[in-house]
């Protein structure tokens, strides 16, 4: 396996950090409406939280999902929720699992909190910032039932191919916060970027944290509601293409084995 980052530098030293990923990091702030701005000044204080940004900032604390959401309950992030239509269908189906959207752009952060409040949502909360900094430094190792990455952006130039999100790093980072049977679920319309996710699904390092596909019952919700962009991509016959893989359960040692059968 070439285990060189997707840019071409040398292979990072300390594999429980990502491989360089190239970001140009900022937040998307665009414009938004009279009711959104009223939504973001009264609901974001209990309901979000930004990620410091800057060079000489430091790391973020842990998050405490426990004492967000008032519960313990399964915990899925969802990487990159864009205007929240699905996060808050796929939240309101499924009310036993608390789920933490993470995206950088402000209108659709706030509308995603418009949708939490009317729907009357208590299992959705926000980060806007960058979720490799959410997954490394807000999240610990066998913490996450599920990881959802739908329709992240393809970056289809060749020569950007090292901003894509879902990197050799990535895929490992997002393998070592779920608990063992917790899933990763990517959906793209993008032919050149699934083929990229298939990749690198199948050049993995098993002695790495790592996912296997899915061949029993999911812990998670997997259906997800058509978007207004997914119709878009089918209307152009675009294929969208669906990876639901688990981090496998670790194997018995010998002695583990030996204590059993005696």
């Amino acid at each position: 396996m070439n285990t060189d980052a997707a840019d071409g530098s040398a292979p990072d030293t300390d594999r429980s950090r990502l491989y360089p990923r190239v970001t140009s990091f900022r937040f998307r702030r665009g414009t938004l409406t009279p009711g959104q701005q009223r939504n973001w000044e009264t609901l974001w204080p209990r309901l979000g939280r930004d990620l410091r940004t800057g060079p000489d900032r430091a790391d973020e604390p842990p998050l405490e999902a426990a004492e967000w959401f008032g519960r313990q309950a399964p915990l899925i992030v969802e990487v990159g929720s864009g205007t929240g239509i699905s996060t808050a269908a796929m939240a309101e189906a499924e009310p036993d699992a608390d789920v933490v959207a993470v995206e950088v752009y402000q209108p659709g952060l706030a509308q995603l909190v418009g949708l939490v409040d009317r729907a009357g949502l208590t299992n959705v909360r926000m980060v806007r910032g960058d979720a490799t900094v959410v997954l490394s430094e807000l999240i610990g190792p066998d913490t996450l039932t599920g990881v959802r990455v739908f329709f992240p952006d393809p970056w289809p130039k060749s020569r950007h191919h090292k901003r894509r999100f879902l990197q050799s790093g990535t895929i490992e980072l997002i393998a070592d916060r779920l608990k063992p049977g917790g899933v990763l679920h990517i959906a793209t319309d993008h032919a050149d970027y699934a083929l990229w996710i298939a990749e690198l699904l199948a050049t993995q390092r098993p002695d790495r944290p790592h996912v296997v596909p899915l061949t029993f019952d999911s812990p998670i919700l997997l259906d997800r509601p058509t978007t207004k962009f997914e119709g878009r991509a089918q209307e152009e016959g675009r294929e969208v293409n669906e990876f639901v893989y688990v981090k496998p359960h670790p194997k018995p040692t010998r002695t583990e084995t030996r204590e059993d059968d005696a």
